[in-house]
C-alpha cells in the first residue's frame, strides 16, 4: 500500500469532501474550446478590430493561486502556455470559497467566461463556471512561479536534480516548460529527416524489431525466448541486413527511423535503447552518401533552430556544406604521431603504440583493427569538433564493407564526427556473396564469443547476396546524438523521454 505523507494527506481529505459536496474530482470529459493561446489570440485581435466579446472554455493545471475574500487570481497552464483566470464572488457566489478551500497547485481545472484585460495589462478570463477535472494528490516539485518587477520569473522548489528529472520525466515535463520545448523540437528533428529523406525519393519502410540473428553492427544484443517457436529471438542492434535485402527486391532508396537495442554501456552518449536512422541507396558509394549526409544534416539543423549554425557547449558548430573530409591515416598520424599504414600486422601495431605512447596502450591480443580504434578513441576523436568526415577504416572492423581498389587491409568507409564524438556512419557496401561469407567466417575465427565485435553468420542474407545485391552506399546515424548537438544538451538523458536507468531501490 501507498504511504501517504502529510501533504498528500491533506489533499485525500480535500478529495473525499469534494465528493461529500457531490463533485466528482475526476470526470469523464472535458469541453475546452480554446487553448490559452488561441484565447488570448482571439482577444487581440477581437481588442483591435473592436469586435464582440470573446467567450472561452479553457482547461489546464493550476500553476499559481492568489485568493482573497471575494476575488481571486489563478494562473492555469495547458500544452501552449499559461492564462491568468479571474474568479469573483458576484458571478461564482458560494462556488469561489469552494474553490479557494478545495483546489490546490497542480489541480487541473476548467473555466468558461469572457477574455478581458486587467489594469496591469494582462489578457485574463473572467470565470463565471468552473469545474474540477482532475484532483492532484501528490504537490509537483514546483509549487509556484514568482514574477519579480522587473518580469523576471523565478521558479521556487524547481525539479533540478538531474537523476530524478529523468527517473520522473512526467514530473519534469510538467514543471519546467523548456523540457517540453526539447522534446517539440526533438520531434521537429525526426520530421525534418524524414522529410528530407522522402523529398529525395528514399521509401520509408519498416523491419523486425525481433529478429532470429541479429547483425549489421558490433555490439553485444538482448536476447529473449519466443515460446511458440521455442527458439531464442534478438532485438535488433542494427536495420542494415533487412534494409540491404530490400536492395536486392529492386527497392533502390529505402531508410528506417527506429528503436535499435545494444546490451551496452550507459555514458553521456550511451543508452540501451536509442533512435536510429539508417538508409541504404542503390548504385551510390560512400563518397556520394557522404554529399547527401552533410545536406540532410544541415536541412534539418535549419529546420530546427533557424540556423545551420548552433551553440554547443563553448563551441559554435556549423553544419553548412561542404564538411572537413580527414583520411583517417592521416588523421591518426596528426594526433598520435603513428603511421598505421606502416604497422601491417597487430603485433607491429602494438610495438608501436607502446614505443610512441607507453602510458596508454591497448590490450596486447587486440586485432590490428581494434587497435587503430583505440588510437583514433585516444587520440583523434577528441579533437574533431566542427563536423569532419573521418574515412578509409581497417576491414577488420568493417565486415560489411567494400575494400578500397588495391587495398585489401582498409574499405571505403567513413564516420561523422561533430563535438568531438561520432555521429554517424557509412560504407560502400559490400555486395560480393563470396567475400561477404569469408568475412563472416574470419569474424567468427579471430574473435572470442563474448567479444562484442564478433558478428554471427547470417545464411539467409548470404542467400538473398547470392540473387544479386547492387552495388550501394549504406549509413546509419543516431538521432539521439543529434539531438544532443542542435539542442545543446550534454547527455543523452536530456533528449530521451524515458532514458535507461538503474532499478530505484
Amino acid at each position: 500500500m501507498t504511504e501517504y505523507n502529510s501533504l498528500e494527506k491533506i489533499r485525500l481529505q480535500k478529495l473525499e469532501e469534494l465528493r461529500a459536496e457531490g463533485v466528482e474530482p475526476y470526470p469523464t470529459r472535458a469541453k475546452r474550446t480554446h487553448t490559452s493561446k488561441q484565447a488570448i489570440a482571439e482577444f487581440e485581435l477581437a481588442e483591435k478590430d473592436a469586435t464582440p466579446e470573446v467567450q472561452a472554455t479553457l482547461a489546464g493545471r493550476i500553476r499559481s493561486m492568489r485568493t482573497g475574500g471575494k476575488v481571486s487570481f489563478a494562473h492555469i497552464e495547458d500544452g501552449a502556455g499559461k492564462i491568468q483566470l479571474f474568479l469573483r464572488i458576484n458571478e461564482l457566489n458560494e462556488k469561489l470559497s469552494f474553490f479557494n478551500k478545495l483546489f490546490d497547485l497542480g489541480d487541473f481545472i476548467e473555466a468558461s467566461g469572457v477574455m478581458f484585460r486587467t489594469k496591469s495589462g494582462e489578457a485574463t478570463l473572467h470565470v463565471y463556471d468552473f469545474k474540477l477535472l482532475a484532483k492532484s494528490v501528490t504537490p509537483l516539485p514546483a509549487d509556484k512561479d514568482v514574477t519579480l518587477d522587473d518580469g523576471t520569473v523565478v521558479r521556487h522548489a524547481s525539479l533540478d536534480n538531474p537523476e530524478l528529472r529523468a527517473r520522473q520525466r512526467y514530473a519534469d515535463l510538467a514543471v519546467n516548460p523548456e523540457v517540453r520545448e526539447t522534446f517539440r523540437k526533438r520531434a521537429k528533428l525526426v520530421q525534418a529527416l524524414r522529410a528530407f529523406l522522402d523529398n529525395h525519393d528514399f521509401l520509408e519502410v519498416e523491419t523486425p524489431i525481433l529478429q532470429p540473428l541479429y547483425g549489421g553492427a558490433a555490439a553485444r544484443p538482448f536476447t529473449t525466448h519466443h515460446n511458440e517457436l521455442d527458439q531464442d529471438m534478438y532485438l535488433r542492434i542494427s536495420f542494415e541486413l533487412y534494409l540491404k535485402r530490400l536492395l536486392v527486391g529492386n527497392l533502390e532508396r529505402v531508410y528506417e527511423i527506429g528503436r535499435d537495442f545494444r546490451n551496452e554501456g550507459v555514458s553521456f552518449k550511451h543508452n540501451p535503447e536509442f533512435t536510429q536512422l539508417e538508409f541504404y541507396w542503390a548504385y551510390a558509394d560512400y563518397l556520394q552518401v557522404m554529399e547527401l549526409t552533410e545536406q540532410m544534416v544541415a536541412y534539418a539543423a535549419e529546420q530546427v533552430t533557424g540556423s545551420t549554425q548552433v551553440t554547443f557547449g563553448e563551441h559554435q558548430i556549423e553544419f553548412k556544406p561542404p564538411w572537413r573530409r580527414l583520411e583517417m591515416r592521416q588523421g591518426i598520424l596528426e594526433a598520435s604521431g603513428i603511421d598505421i599504414a606502416e604497422q601491417t600486422t597487430a603485433e607491429a601495431l602494438f610495438k608501436a603504440i607502446k614505443a610512441k605512447h607507453p602510458n596508454k596502450t591497448p590490450d596486447p591480443a587486440a586485432t590490428r583493427g581494434k587497435m587503430i580504434d583505440f588510437l583514433l578513441g585516444e587520440f583523434l576523436e577528441p579533437t574533431l569538433i566542427q563536423p569532419t568526415f573521418l574515412y578509409n577504416y581497417p576491414r577488420d572492423i568493417s565486415p560489411l564493407a567494400k575494400s578500397i581498389p588495391g587495398d585489401a587491409l582498409t574499405v571505403e568507409r567513413f564516420e561523422g564526427y561533430i563535438a568531438g564524438f561520432e555521429l554517424c556512419n557509412a560504407f560502400t557496401e559490400l555486395n560480393d556473396p563470396l567475400d561477404q561469407e569469408q568475412r563472416f567466417i574470419e569474424m567468427g575465427r579471430d574473435y572470442t564469443n563474448d567479444d562484442e565485435e564478433k558478428h554471427p553468420l547470417d545464411e539467409d542474407y548470404l542467400r538473398a547476396m547470392r540473387y544479386g545485391m547492387p552495388p550501394n552506399g549504406g549509413f546509419g546515424m543516431g538521432v539521439d546524438r543529434l539531438a544532443m548537438i542542435l539542442l545543446n544538451k550534454h547527455s543523452i538523458r536530456e533528449v530521451l523521454l524515458f532514458p535507461a536507468l538503474r532499478k530505484e531501490e
